[in-house]
């Protein structure tokens, strides 16, 4: 580690296997909390780069516990987090919705670590075990048609940072990875991310890949679909710059969309919005997000996508999905 750091420290890159030899070695156990705090320090001084996060991405994917699904077509809902917005759950609430409108999810997702309340934390509060035993995760898709995939069970290296990801308390390439390495390899992805340039790299990464996929970043740094100002999205034929009124919702105020103080406050509103008294600024980010989804699955036109959606929240459809998927 010491030879990667000076690397690092005078400004040198990794090149791909130095980047897929230093998570391996950080998941085997041969560094200490603060040699891997200062690794992950490094990047906070400057961008990751392409090489490096295909590399990070290769060796979390050549560790990861894989789950078979039989070839069920997919879709994961996955921001990057470290926005610092202090948002609701929109991309997790977004997956319900999805799969309401009969549409299977797996969802990869982690603790929060910059924000008060991850997507890991919602499901724990409400009830959710989470579990990487296969005949489970498949049982809960073909009944719920969404399953929860929690990232420590699945990866060994993010199980080895967690301690210091918590303690540094701020986004680090970790982060940028999330939505990457999920053990489903779903067919399709709805993907946001905090900066134009992630969202650059992100294109190269997945261009190369088959997944069919839809980047979001709000030009304010929201790493979702926001509709507190214009947006970008990003797929294979599409690099377009959207108004929220151009997809059929109303600009927002960045306060309608705060999440609470504390984890109970987050799945509160996180519950209320499922069964459909939420408020309509949150119905409609949720909406707005679910319709994107769903036209990345489907090819359809926004407005057909957009039905889709409010029939599930609205018609309690994303609410009985929560259900069936806490009682299995």
């Amino acid at each position: 580690m010491k030879t990667v750091l000076q690397q690092l420290f005078e400004y040198s890159e990794l090149s791909f296997p130095e980047a897929r030899q230093v998570l391996l070695d950080i998941a085997d156990g041969r560094y200490n909390h603060a040699q891997i705090s200062a690794f992950l320090s490094a990047y906070l001084m400057r961008p990751v780069t392409v090489q490096e996060l295909q590399g990070f991405r290769a060796a979390l994917l050549e560790l990861c516990r894989p789950v078979d699904f039989g070839g069920a077509e997919t879709i994961d809902l996955c921001g990057t987090g470290g926005d610092g917005k202090d948002t609701f759950n929109i991309s997790t609430l977004t997956a319900f919705v999805v799969a309401g409108a009969g549409y299977k999810v797996t969802k990869h997702g982690n603790y929060g670590v910059s924000s008060v309340c991850g997507s890991s934390n919602v499901m724990e509060y409400l009830g959710y075990t989470f579990t990487n035993e296969p005949d489970l995760l498949r049982r809960q898709l073909d009944t719920a048609h969404l399953t929860f995939l929690h990232a420590p069970l699945f990866h060994p290296a993010m199980k080895a940072v967690a301690p210091v990801r918590r303690e540094l308390g701020m986004k680090t390439f970790f982060n940028m990875l999330g939505p990457l390495v999920n053990p489903a390899r779903p067919k399709f992805q709805l993907v946001g991310v905090y900066s134009l340039e992630l969202a650059r790299l992100y294109k190269y990464i997945l261009e190369q890949g088959e997944q069919e996929f839809s980047i979001v970043h709000s030009l304010d740094g929201y790493d979702e679909i926001s509709l507190t100002g214009p947006f970008r999205i990003i797929s294979r034929t599409e690099d377009r710059l959207y108004q929220p009124g151009e997809i059929g919702f109303r600009k927002l105020d960045p306060a309608d969309l705060y999440g609470g103080a504390t984890v109970e406050a987050a799945a509160q509103i996180f519950t209320r919005v499922l069964q459909g008294e939420g408020t309509p600024e949150q119905h409609e980010v949720v909406l707005g997000n679910a319709t994107l989804a769903i036209r990345t699955i489907t090819g359809h036109a926004l407005a057909e996508a957009r039905a889709q959606a409010e029939a599930s929240l609205l018609g309690g459809k994303a609410y009985q999905t929560l259900k069936k998927l806490i009682d299995n």
